[in-house]
């Protein structure tokens, strides 16, 4: 039986950091990876690639969580393929949810559908939790909660910043999990050991919730129904031209002061005029924008400028205005800086 194991989290919570740390190592080398990701673009994959890291792509890179025939499917191929040997012969899965998934369609279609069982055995949920901004979004996402309800393992992010809530959040934990390990990590360091081969899953020592949440499954048709706030909408910028490194820290800067909360989750891969060659990775989570992280090469010959940005009442047309304005003040106050007459010398 090949083990599947599910790193779920809430929007920003680290997820896709945990997965490329993860995969660095060389216990994870025969790793099949679905990754389900929210939105028209998909960025997780490139970005866990660019980081040199072993891995093996062996799904379409996008599992839509809405229709959990899509798992049963992609899991069923990823077998038949397997025993074909058209594919590596991995020894393990892990999906990567998408920060708004509901997990119980996840576990209840690995738990009882009598084909992927022949195949796989649910191994165990890795739910990841951010310190800074987890207490809110357990305030305001019904998903976050479930997430960790059904977790057997519960990675604390983030715990070493200065806005960190530990104490909070760890309390809350203790209440919605009682009976899960709570890991803190820095940037996604942490073993396979400590998160995987936790045994089959089982629904007892969950909270009580749990139980409920599958049975409710059971019943639900395979249609396409919404497991997540249907107010939560993406958008997404892709952009050929490049822009210049000014104009990037703006756009974070107005993102941040216009958007704050609303914006629940911002990442992407930009492509900046002064270093053609190395692309920028940023994100943000809520009113929390990291400074961006500059990659040796680009992941693909794909070169655009791609940003992905989930909330409520998020615009796209806002966004590209406001990205558009910023660049066109910006070259054009670099070229009047760089024009001959003022960079003639001052009569004395």
């Amino acid at each position: 039986m090949i083990p599947v194991s599910i790193i779920t989290g809430f929007l920003g919570s680290g997820k896709t950091t945990l997965l490329g740390h993860l995969l660095r190592d060389p216990a994870m080398g025969r790793t099949a990876v679905i990754i389900n990701e929210f939105g028209e673009i998909g960025l997780d994959h490139d970005l866990i690639e660019t980081s040199d890291e072993s891995f093996i792509q062996l799904s379409t890179g996008c599992l839509c969580c809405k229709v959990r025939s899509d798992l049963v499917l992609t899991l069923g191929d990823l077998a038949a393929r397997r025993a074909a040997g058209t594919v590596p012969q991995f020894e393990r899965v892990v999906i990567e949810t998408t920060g708004l998934a509901d997990p119980a369609p996840i576990l209840h279609a690995l738990m009882t559908d009598r084909a992927l069982n022949e195949a796989y055995a649910l191994d165990g949920v890795v739910t990841t939790v951010d310190a800074v901004t987890g207490i809110g979004t357990l305030e305001q996402q019904r998903e976050s909660a479930r997430q960790i309800a059904v977790a057997d393992r519960i990675v604390l992010t983030k715990a070493d910043l200065p806005s960190a809530q530990t104490g909070a959040i760890s309390k809350r934990l203790r209440q919605l999990n009682p009976g899960a390990p709570v890991l803190s990590v820095v940037h996604g360091s942490i073993s396979p050991a400590a998160l995987f081969d936790t045994g089959l899953y089982v629904i007892d020592g969950k909270h009580p919730d749990v139980r409920a949440w599958l049975a409710d499954e059971t019943i639900a048709t395979s249609q396409a129904h919404q497991h997540h706030d249907e107010q939560i909408t993406s958008a997404c910028i892709v952009r050929e031209e490049p822009v210049h490194a000014v104009t990037l820290a703006l756009m974070l800067s107005a993102l941040a002061e216009n958007c704050g909360d609303d914006l629940l989750r911002m990442k992407g891969i930009v492509q900046v005029r002064e270093q053609p060659e190395r692309p920028a990775v940023i994100h943000g989570v809520q009113h929390v924008y990291h400074a961006p992280v500059w990659l040796e090469r680009w992941p693909s010959a794909d070169r655009r400028t791609r940003i992905v940005f989930i909330g409520r009442n998020i615009r796209a047309s806002w966004l590209h205005t406001l990205l558009d304005l910023l660049e066109t003040e910006t070259a054009e106050e670099i070229a009047q800086r760089q024009s001959p007459q003022n960079s003639m010398p001052r009569a004395i």
